[in-house]
């Protein structure tokens, strides 16, 4: 049987790195069923009192990002006082940092989302991924860092978007027997295509649902296996004469996939 449990997820920022913290946690139980409640932008002691009272009436699980000592420490002490459970997610390592350092932190939140250069590269990116999405600009292949090929609903957009938020510039283009393969693909060096591939049951079985979100027939020539074969041949044969990587993102997340695309390129994103 399933256990619920409130998360409250308090920062003085945008709060997704504590919930991230959160949900990769709980993760780890398939049979809890955790209920998220995010606060964003705390900064001042009353908002945090009124969260905090209400933490304890749900008798909640506190994950929590506050760069103001006093805001933290009103977190921590309320939860002690009160029999919660409290994680810090940034105090403590801050606080190993200053120990190996010596540095002093600035204390300042939302530091991490600061308007920096890298910043505005990841929007750039994020710009060009949507414009070059699905094929509707081949000319844009010509000046991506990136260049996903892949049949239908093999992940070929959100990966783009997902590279594209580390600040690569990903053009993505659908590949079929039917479809045409635009000419600026053959001046691509081939060391920066990568080809999509699934299973045919599994992406029969995507393909189905896809059409049934739509309210329509989920059995079409779209959604049948050995159609779906036919395709993936297709890709397969165009990917071996490219000469690009492929993978098979049947059972893998994004993060998995786009890992694989990162170590090929030997791009390290923590540099």
């Amino acid at each position: 049987m399933a256990k619920t449990i409130n998360f409250f997820i308090i920062s003085d920022s945008s709060g997704a790195t504590t919930q991230t913290v959160a949900q990769t946690a709980a993760s780890q139980f398939p049979t809890l069923e955790p209920k998220l409640h995010r606060f964003p932008f705390v900064q001042t002691e009353s908002i945090l009192t009124g969260i905090l009272h209400m933490a304890q009436e749900q008798q909640a699980m506190i994950f929590h990002t506050l760069v103001n000592q006093e805001l933290s420490d009103m977190v921590t002490n309320y939860a002690k006082d009160h029999g919660l459970y409290s994680f810090d997610c940034i105090q403590t390592p801050m606080g190993f940092i200053t120990q190996a350092t010596g540095l002093i932190p600035e204390n300042v939140p939302g530091l991490i989302h600061d308007l920096n250069p890298a910043y505005f590269s990841r929007i750039d990116a994020m710009e060009f991924a949507v414009t070059n999405d699905d094929g509707k600009n081949p000319k844009g292949m010509l000046e991506a860092d990136i260049v996903l090929l892949g049949v239908s609903r093999t992940s070929k957009t959100p990966l783009s978007l997902y590279l594209a938020n580390q600040g690569l510039r990903v053009a993505n283009l659908p590949v079929g027997p039917d479809l045409k393969i635009p000419a600026e693909l053959k001046q691509v060096d081939h060391n920066r295509i990568f080809g999509l591939t699934n299973s045919p049951e599994k992406l029969s079985q995507i393909r189905r649902q896809r059409m049934l979100a739509y309210g329509l027939n989920a059995e079409t020539p779209y959604s049948d296996t050995s159609h779906i074969r036919q395709e993936l041949e297709y890709a397969i044969n165009l990917y071996r004469r490219i000469d690009c990587l492929t993978i098979n993102v049947a059972n893998k997340s994004i993060e998995e996939t786009a890992s694989i695309i990162l170590e090929s390129l030997n791009i390290d994103l923590q540099k």
